[in-house]
C-alpha cells in the first residue's frame, strides 16, 4: 500500500488491519523468556477475527502464561456472528443486565466484551486441545465480561483493564500510533506491537529511541507485511483464504523489551574520503547514503537513512539528532532552511536529501 493510500486510511479512519499468524509467530518467537507468569493483554483484539489473541491462546501453557485478556472494539464486522448475543449471555458474566444488552442489540449496536484466559485445557492424548472460541468460553475459568463503553484503548474501562497487564502485544491502529504508545509510556507497560516505519520519524516516538526507551522488533522492517482486511475495502492486492489483503510497504515492530539485535555491533571496512562521503551544505556533518557504509574512521557528525535505527545499538552509536519532514528535531541546531526549500532537512549542493538520522560514533 502506498502512502497516500495510508494516509486515506488515517483520515477515513480505516484502520481495519488484521495480522497474519505467521507474521505474529515469527516476531514473538524472540520473545518467548519475557512471557512466563505475565498476564497479556490485546487491547485492539475480538478474539473471533485476532491472531494474537489466537497466538496467545494456542501457546498459553508453552509460553507459561499467567492470563490472556483481549478486548473487542465495537465496530468489529465479526463479534456475534458465530455465537449469538444469547448464547453467549446463557453462561457467562455481564455487568450490564439483559435488557439492557438486548436494547442494543436491537438498535444495531454490537457490545464489545473482555475475554479472559486463565486455563488452556490439556489434551489427555498429548499436546494441549485448543477449541474454538465459543467453546473455549465455556471453561469457567475463562471468563466473558461485556464492556459498558465501545472498547476503545482510551477509554476509562479499559485502561482500568491496562493496568492490570504485564505485556501488550497488539497492531494498534495507525492513525493513533502515537497516541497509543504515549498511553503505554504513561502506564509504565511492555510491550510489542506494529506500527509504520514512518512513525519512526514522528517527533514523540524519536524522542523515545533516543532516550532508549523504544526500539524495533526483529522481523519485518520495512519490507512491507500482508494483513487481512475487510470485505468493504475497495481496494486490495490480492486474495488469501478466501480474504482480502493489503501490502503496507513500510511497517515494523516496535518494543520496549530487550532486543539482542541491538547489542550487536555494527562493523565497516569503508575509510573516509571526502569524495566518498560529502559535507551538508547546511550542517557539520557528512552524509552516508547507506548504514552498512559508515566509515570506520570518522569521528564527527554522521547522517545516516532511517534504516539505522533498525540497527542502533546505543553502546556503540550515540544519536544526535533527526531531520525530517514528518518530525524535524529542534535539537538539530544549524540545520537552516534554504531558500525554496519548504522544509528543514540537509542538503548537498543544493540538493535536499531524504530523512536523516544524525549519529556519532562512541564506541565498537
Amino acid at each position: 500500500m502506498k502512502n497516500t493510500e495510508l494516509h486515506n486510511a488515517k483520515k477515513n479512519k480505516a484502520d481495519e488491519f488484521y495480522t497474519r499468524y505467521n507474521d505474529i509467530s515469527d516476531e514473538l518467537q524472540f520473545y518467548t523468556d519475557e512471557f512466563k507468569d505475565k498476564v497479556v493483554y490485546c487491547n485492539c483484539d475480538n478474539p473471533y477475527e485476532s491472531n494474537f489473541f489466537m497466538y496467545f491462546a494456542l501457546n498459553f501453557n508453552y509460553l507459561g502464561l499467567k492470563k490472556l485478556i483481549a478486548t473487542s472494539y465495537v465496530t468489529s464486522p465479526i463479534i456475534y456472528t458465530q455465537l449469538t448475543l444469547e448464547e453467549l449471555m446463557d453462561s457467562h458474566k455481564t455487568e450490564i443486565n439483559r435488557d439492557e444488552l438486548l436494547k442494543r442489540v436491537n438498535e444495531n449496536e454490537k457490545p464489545p466484551y473482555k475475554i479472559e484466559i486463565n486455563e488452556i485445557i490439556e489434551n489427555p492424548e498429548g499436546g494441549y486441545y485448543i477449541p474454538e472460541v465459543e467453546n473455549l468460553v465455556k471453561n469457567k475459568k475463562n471468563v466473558l465480561t461485556w464492556l459498558k463503553g465501545d472498547g476503545d484503548f482510551r477509554s476509562e474501562e479499559c485502561k482500568k483493564i491496562l493496568q492490570e497487564a504485564d505485556i501488550v502485544v497488539t497492531n494498534p491502529p495507525f492513525s493513533l500510533f502515537i497516541e497509543y504508545i504515549a498511553q503505554l509510556i504513561e502506564f509504565n507497560k511492555k510491550f510489542i506491537v506494529i506500527g509504520n516505519t514512518n512513525a519512526l520519524t514522528y517527533k514523540e516516538t524519536f524522542k523515545l529511541i533516543k532516550e532508549n526507551k523504544l526500539r524495533t522488533g526483529y522481523t519485518n522492517f520495512n519490507v512491507g507485511m500482508y494483513f487481512f482486511v475487510p470485505d468493504y475495502y475497495e481496494k486490495y492486492h490480492k486474495i488469501e483464504e478466501g480474504r482480502k489483503m493489503v501490502r503496507v510497504a513500510s511497517t515494523c515492530w516496535f518494543t520496549n523489551l530487550d532486543v539482542k539485535r541491538h547489542h550487536e555491533l555494527l562493523y565497516s571496512y569503508k575509510q573516509y574520503t571526502p569524495e566518498a562521503f560529502p559535507h551538508y551544505d547546511n550542517y557539520d556533518a557528512i552524509e552516508v547514503s547507506k548504514v552498512v557504509e559508515i566509515p570506520e574512521d570518522w569521528e564527527g557528525i554522521i547522517g545516516v537513512p532511517i534504516t539505522f535505527f533498525d540497527k542502533y545499538n546505543p553502546t556503540q552509536f550515540e544519536i544526535i539528532g533527526l531531520a525530517a519532514s514528518a518530525g524535524y528535531d529542534p535539537d538539530v541546531v544549524g540545520i537552516e532552511k534554504k531558500q525554496g526549500f519548504k522544509d528543514a532537512r540537509p542538503n548537498i549542493k543544493g540538493k535536499v536529501t531524504y530523512a536523516r538520522v544524525f549519529i556519532k560514533r562512541i564506541g565498537g
